[in-house]
């Protein structure tokens, strides 16, 4: 009890303390796009879906189906991300050359408008082919752009070695390295400064803490990833569900990522609407011909136009839990540490 009273007094008197603590990510997907901004429609017509009334995601965004090139969306976007509490957009990144790589300055621009940091999600490459030497390239240019902070999906793919990403991380010190998998001690051999989760259907809150604590041991960073739910039915062939249960999946996920202890908590996803992962609002559409849209009605105890923004409401709550939660825990720390000393 005293060294809980220490603590909240240093939090009381270190300001500065409580906003370093808790820093939060969210996955974002500058993918989307529509005749009218790029010539034809991007990604909302995966799987073969027939936009504007028919897309490729189980939920029906509030806005309609939009172009990640649009100013006024990206500027929406990063307004809600910022008001939600979140302290870095982590934008998905398929390569030199790649429409999400030619995207990329403008959602910094975006971004940092709005007093964001913006971080990379290096992904798997399906067209590019993830080598080492073309990774090596994408590093030059991110550091030149900027970019402090890489993500990188399926890491140990066999594409590129342990030893590899070991000299990458050596020769790109300005570059955090976070490796997406549970094998923390694995992670830190091969260089990488930290660990996420990313998948919210197969990686549970539950696992968490185990995460945690093994990437304490290895010495570096734990990023475990919440998210609503997951539905990418209409988009892929992957008929597994977790359900959003009126937001109690996002309270579970939230809840354990924090009494975890993480070093930040990273979100799965701002808008990856073909995996059902997004918390931009969405609204309800009544059953088409192409069939019933889902919603986020009865979230939290929220209808209609209310309801559309539930998952931001709610990210901000949490947010701000997690910045109290950790600034406390640090303040615990340097008392510990303090009194033993």
């Amino acid at each position: 009890m005293r060294a809980l009273v220490i603590a909240l007094a240093v939090l009381t008197l270190s300001p500065a303390l409580a906003r370093a603590a808790g820093e939060t990510s969210i996955f974002y997907y500058p993918w989307w796009g529509t005749p009218q901004r790029d010539g034809k429609y991007l990604h909302w017509n995966k799987n073969e879906r027939l936009p504007p009334q028919d897309l490729a995601s189980t939920f029906y965004p509030s806005r309609g189906p939009y172009s990640s090139r649009d100013w006024k969306v990206l500027s929406q976007h990063m307004s809600e991300i910022a008001r939600a509490g979140v302290d870095e957009v982590v934008s998905s990144w398929w390569g030199l050359g790649s429409p999400e790589a030619d995207r990329l300055p403008t959602v910094m621009r975006a971004a940092w408008k709005h007093r964001l940091d913006v971080a990379v999600h290096l992904e798997p490459y399906e067209k590019w082919q993830r080598t080492r030497a073309i990774v090596e390239a994408d590093f030059e240019y991110l550091r030149e752009l900027g970019v402090g902070r890489v993500y990188v999906y399926y890491p140990f793919d066999g594409l590129i070695a342990d030893t590899a990403w070991l000299e990458l991380s050596a020769q790109f010190p300005s570059i955090e390295l976070y490796a997406q998998t549970s094998d923390a001690a694995r992670a830190a051999a091969a260089g990488f400064d930290g660990v996420y989760t990313y998948d919210v259907y197969a990686v549970r809150g539950g696992a968490f803490a185990g995460l945690c604590a093994r990437a304490r041991s290895a010495g570096i960073a734990c990023a475990p990833s919440v998210g609503p739910g997951y539905n990418a039915s209409r988009a892929t062939s992957d008929h597994r569900v977790r359900g959003r249960r009126a937001g109690e999946t996002y309270d579970g996920m939230w809840r354990a990522g924090i009494a975890a202890q993480p070093d930040r908590i990273t979100i799965t996803s701002y808008n990856e609407w073909h995996e059902g992962t997004q918390i931009e609002p969405a609204r309800r559409r009544g059953p088409t011909v192409y069939g019933a849209y889902e919603s986020y009605e009865g979230a939290y105890g929220l209808t209609g136009r209310s309801a559309e923004r539930a998952y931001l409401v709610r990210t901000a709550y949490w947010t701000k839990t997690y910045r109290v939660a950790a600034a406390v825990t640090r303040a615990l720390r340097q008392v510990a540490a303090f009194l033993s000393g």
